[in-house]
């Protein structure tokens, strides 16, 4: 990526942004494994996710203020990728312990680095594009909570389709003429078919992103008023980690921290609060990389529907998805249909298209050495 291709960064001193890179990826095995996430396998350009996530920002946030919160087992391969991502920029979970944990925890260790921080939190499960309006929209979102640091913004996506695999934002009425910014009127869950249809025909509905922009300080008192247990152990652990005694503080509290998602245990009531405001995402490419169905739409179809980033040979077949990282191996079919095959160097999963949200529960019961 040429550092030319990007403006010049704004004078923003207290803006930071930090990439949530958790989860296991077991719904795209046999490619993500405990030793390579999700988050690290090339789906675009050459490029993994977890890349896509921190160059996104380029031009807007400067290296130093980006900071990433993966497992701590990830630690080298996720510095290995991210050259310029420092070791204190890196923030290393024990364990996973959902979205609220994850999210406290750079909340916290911001603040007490810079009582001013405001702070956007990114997925490292999407790909957004073009990477130029995304940035002009997350630059709204900084300006909304910069001149009301009480408010929490999140993005909302615009549905294409009944999904019934995602959270919705009811979006209600403008906050001001200029900000594109709109009160958030509730969070909804997963919908089932018949809700989601009427979610879509109403047209004030958004998909919940996931990201989020905030000043670390307000996100620390609305987790102490929401669930002042977690916030406690999120501050003795911001208090410890730039001093010797981290990993041990680190390794005492964390694991007695509440399993929580940041939408349950905080987005939902500070919403009912007033305090959480919604820009919508628009003129905007968003895909959600969670399947072998969505890492398919990384790759161009042919005339018959087929999607292929492999050498692959082939008679008569239509509806595949044929996906190898081993530019040493030819995959054959003949006559084949709605098919998935992905092929490594040590495991080839081969399913038809409608099973792969089995592939989970599939990866769960691989012996452990390929797992």
């Amino acid at each position: 990526m040429n550092a030319s291709s990007h403006p010049a960064p704004e004078t923003h001193a207290h803006r930071y942004s930090a990439v949530i890179a958790g989860g296991s990826g077991t719904r795209l095995w046999p490619f993500s494994r405990r030793s390579r996430p999700k988050q690290l396998i090339p789906v675009a350009g050459g490029l993994s996710l977890l890349e896509l996530a921190w160059h996104r920002v380029d031009g807007t946030i400067p290296e130093t203020q980006r900071v990433v919160c993966a497992t701590e087992s990830f630690r080298a391969p996720i510095r290995a990728a991210l050259a310029n991502l420092t070791d204190e920029n890196f923030l290393g979970e024990p364990m996973g312990r959902d979205t609220l944990a994850a999210v406290g925890l750079v909340a916290s260790v911001l603040a007490a680095r810079d009582p001013r921080a405001i702070v956007a939190i990114l997925t490292a499960d999407h790909i957004i594009e073009p990477a130029d309006v995304f940035r002009a929209r997350l630059h709204d979102a900084f300006r909304v909570v910069e001149s009301d640091r009480t408010k929490i913004a999140t993005f909302g996506i615009a549905p294409t389709h009944a999904a019934t695999g995602y959270g919705y934002i009811e979006r209600g009425a403008a906050i001001d003429a200029g900000s594109n910014a709109y009160a958030v009127a509730r969070f909804h869950e997963k919908p089932d078919r018949a809700r989601a249809e009427q979610y879509l025909a109403q047209g004030h509905f958004a998909w919940n992103s996931g990201m989020f922009v905030f000043a670390a300080a307000t996100m620390c008192d609305a987790i102490a008023r929401h669930d002042p247990t977690c916030a406690a152990g999120l501050a003795e652990i911001a208090a410890a980690y730039d001093t010797p005694t981290r990993d041990a503080t680190f390794a005492r509290v964390y694991p007695t921290l509440p399993k929580r998602s940041i939408d349950v245990a905080v987005m939902e009531p500070e919403a009912a609060r007033g305090s959480v405001c919604v820009l919508p995402l628009e003129g905007l490419v968003w895909l959600d990389v969670g399947s072998w169905t969505s890492f398919a739409e990384t790759v161009a179809a042919d005339d018959a529907g087929n999607r292929s980033n492999a050498h692959w040979c082939d008679l008569g077949s239509s509806g595949m998805t044929v996906i190898s990282d081993d530019p040493s191996h030819l995959v054959a079919t003949v006559g084949c249909a709605d098919l998935v095959i992905v092929h490594s160097k040590d495991a080839t999963l081969v399913c038809p298209r409608g099973e792969v949200e089995r592939v989970k529960a599939l990866a769960e019961r691989v012996p452990e050495e390929w797992r």
